[in-house]
């Protein structure tokens, strides 16, 4: 039974909680987030029902951290919401958005088009030094589950959120849309992180969920430089990034920044520590299985 659960889980909440908020979005946008405060809770008693890693669901020092850096980011998030016919105005070719198509139609080709720049964004964030700074704060986890996929510097989700909606504004995306593609993502963010036992079988070659996001974040270094799609593999298959071998297990001790094992916890800290001097250890030596 519960190995039927793991199997199911991920599709039926992705594409339950995603196939929900179209509709709802009838009504009003305002109905998502108390379906995404739902989609939380569904989310930490599957956590606690079916576990990956027990260890994962205890506080480490870390909540009021994780629920600060999800209040900004999502906070941020409205702003740009609220920003977005503004922005429409000033960016769009008029008549580009295809709003004749029906509305799930016109957010499945929101989340492939943001997905691709997104992507690219994080790829490059492992690339570029001063963007990797940023992006360290939300790679300085040690333990991985659904609510943490919100933790980010405010900078960094400023980054992403432009790369992956600056094609949709200049196509003149409505703020039905948008605001869709915001829960989307947050959906998404639930399951890339998540701590549930998560059974993918064929699925793993099309979307980017826990199974494959926790090589992410390992912590020996270059070799956590995989997978980086936020939806789907695709963007992996063409950087040559994707990765998954079932075997190696990732555990406690496995997550985090090797190279910096004394990162700052603190959110404030955290909000700092970019443009703070530091001081890399030696990075952890890679598991044979982990080396490509």
């Amino acid at each position: 039974m519960k190995r039927r659960v793991a199997g199911l889980y991920a599709p039926v909440f992705w594409g339950g909680f995603i196939g929900f908020g179209v509709w709802v979005s009838e009504v009003s946008t305002l109905c998502l987030l108390p379906l995404f405060v739902s989609a939380l809770l569904v989310s930490f008693v599957a956590e606690w029902s079916l576990p990956y890693e027990p260890g994962w669901n205890h506080p480490a020092g870390d909540r009021r951290r994780d629920i600060l850096h999800a209040l900004v980011n999502e906070a941020l998030n409205a702003l740009g919401l609220l920003a977005l016919p503004g922005l429409v105005t000033l960016f769009a070719i008029d008549g580009a958005w295809p709003r004749e198509w029906p509305l799930w139609l016109q957010l499945a080709l929101a989340i492939f088009i943001a997905d691709a720049g997104i992507s690219l964004m994080h790829y490059a964030s492992h690339r570029v030094a001063w963007l990797w700074r940023l992006h360290a704060v939300h790679h300085s986890v040690e333990r991985l589950y659904g609510f943490n996929g919100l933790m980010k510097h405010p900078l960094h989700q400023l980054l992403e959120a432009t790369s992956g909606l600056l094609p949709l504004l200049v196509l003149g995306i409505p703020s039905q849309v948008a605001a869709l593609l915001a829960f989307a993502i947050a959906i998404q963010l639930l399951l890339q992180h998540s701590n549930v036992d998560i059974r993918m079988g064929p699925l793993r070659r099309i979307f980017a969920w826990a199974p494959l996001h926790r090589f992410h974040h390992m912590r020996y270094g270059r070799a956590g430089d995989v997978n980086f799609g936020l939806f789907f593999t695709l963007w992996d298959w063409l950087l040559g990034s994707g990765f998954y071998t079932p075997d190696y297990q990732i555990r406690q001790g496995d997550l985090g920044i090797g190279s910096r094992p004394d990162f700052p916890r603190d959110y404030a800290a955290q909000l700092l520590d970019p443009f703070a001097t530091v001081t890399l250890s030696r990075e952890p030596v890679v598991p044979p299985a982990l080396r490509r």
